[in-house]
């Protein structure tokens, strides 16, 4: 079974920085469609960017368009989110997950907002972010 595994997170101050990585324990996670969701207290979980397989075209949430970019490197098996300009909003626990079945209708905005179409995800990793 694949081990995702998020770093990355930590406190920060609103209008700073932060890039998230998510190590993958498999290299087929390159051909798997990817990305980064959080959850904050008394929230659901929501979407934030997501990765098509090996990076052919990115999805972002509302809340972070302009502000996050998503990447992969293939050559390390790994995730990133790069997050600037952040706000206390953004603060929440962050997780990367994939799916591994290579659904088709990954091209459609609503495939990123179903968390059933992700059957591997990694622990979490917390954001903190100070006004």
């Amino acid at each position: 079974q694949v081990q995702l595994v998020e770093s990355g997170g930590g406190l920060v101050q609103a209008g700073g920085s932060l890039r998230l990585s998510c190590a993958a324990s498999e290299r087929s996670f390159n051909n798997w469609h990817s990305g980064w969701f959080r959850q904050s207290p008394g929230k659901e979980r929501e979407f934030v960017a997501g990765i098509s397989w090996r990076g052919a075209f990115t999805r972002y949430g509302d809340s972070v368009k302009g502000r996050f970019t998503i990447s992969r490197d293939s050559a390390k098996n790994t995730m990133y989110l790069q997050m600037n300009s952040l706000t206390p909003e953004d603060t929440a626990v962050y997780y990367c997950a994939a799916d591994r079945s290579g659904r088709s209708e990954a091209w459609q905005s609503s495939y990123w907002g179903r968390m059933s179409n992700f059957d591997s995800w990694g622990q979490g990793t917390q954001v903190i972010v100070s006004s």
